[in-house]
């Protein structure tokens, strides 16, 4: 009896131990996940001021009498909360739609709509150059255009995810996406591998093709630029 009793601890204390070192691993793998989430709007990307899931703070950023610009039957425009360049706003429908993957046929309308509040947006400042475009994977729970100037010139502009996110083809521009849209009828999604590529290439500049070594190096060029 005693040989039997060790023996089933034995199994228990196995799998106890591979239990403990599975939960683990899920701990590590999301905290890997968290640590290199697609950050590229911090706007977005911060936790929002109340109580809640942070990815849901753009919805909170509609209501903000401090962020919101101007509004339609439509639309909503408020300004970025952690602008990436001097002038950096967001464009985000009154119909509920979590993002652009899940867009289809019967909202062609709707994202003309956008684009043409967004240009303009832009005729209002038309001493700047500005991108407009979505993030092929944006990590808050609500659709959103970005109409941001290419100054790129703020503090809050840090990283090279930043960087990239805006200046690379992981930013897609409006038009692009409507043109998808209407020819598929809805947005492919692009795989990890690519966006993982595109968010850690070398820094370069969006003018020229300089290539800094790091982020203030980067902003001292393009400021050159300005």
């Amino acid at each position: 009896m005693h040989a039997l009793n060790a023996f089933l601890f034995s199994i228990y204390r196995r799998q106890f131990f591979n239990f403990s070192f599975k939960i683990t691993r899920v701990k590590t793998v999301l905290a890997t996940m968290s640590k290199h989430k697609l950050n590229p709007n911090a706007s977005s990307d911060q936790p929002a001021a109340k109580k809640g899931y942070w990815a849901l703070g753009l919805i909170d950023s509609m209501k903000d009498p401090e962020l919101r610009v101007e509004e339609d039957d439509k639309v909503v425009v408020i300004k970025d909360k952690f602008p990436k360049a001097e002038f950096h706003f967001l464009i985000l429908p009154k119909l509920e739609i979590s993002g652009i993957l899940s867009l289809r046929k019967e909202h062609e309308d709707l994202l003309k709509h956008m684009d043409d509040v967004a240009k303009n947006m832009t005729e209002k400042y038309s001493h700047k150059e500005f991108k407009i475009g979505y993030h092929a994977v944006p990590n808050m729970q609500r659709l959103h255009l970005h109409v941001i100037s290419t100054d790129f010139n703020s503090p809050c502009l840090k990283t090279k995810v930043h960087w990239n996110s805006f200046t690379s083809p992981f930013f897609k521009s409006s038009q692009s996406i409507r043109k998808e849209l209407r020819e598929n009828g809805k947005i492919k999604k692009m795989s990890c591998e690519e966006c993982d590529g595109y968010l850690k290439r070398p820094l370069q500049c969006h003018k020229c093709k300089t290539f800094p070594k790091n982020m203030p190096e980067l902003k001292r060029h393009i400021s050159t630029h300005t």
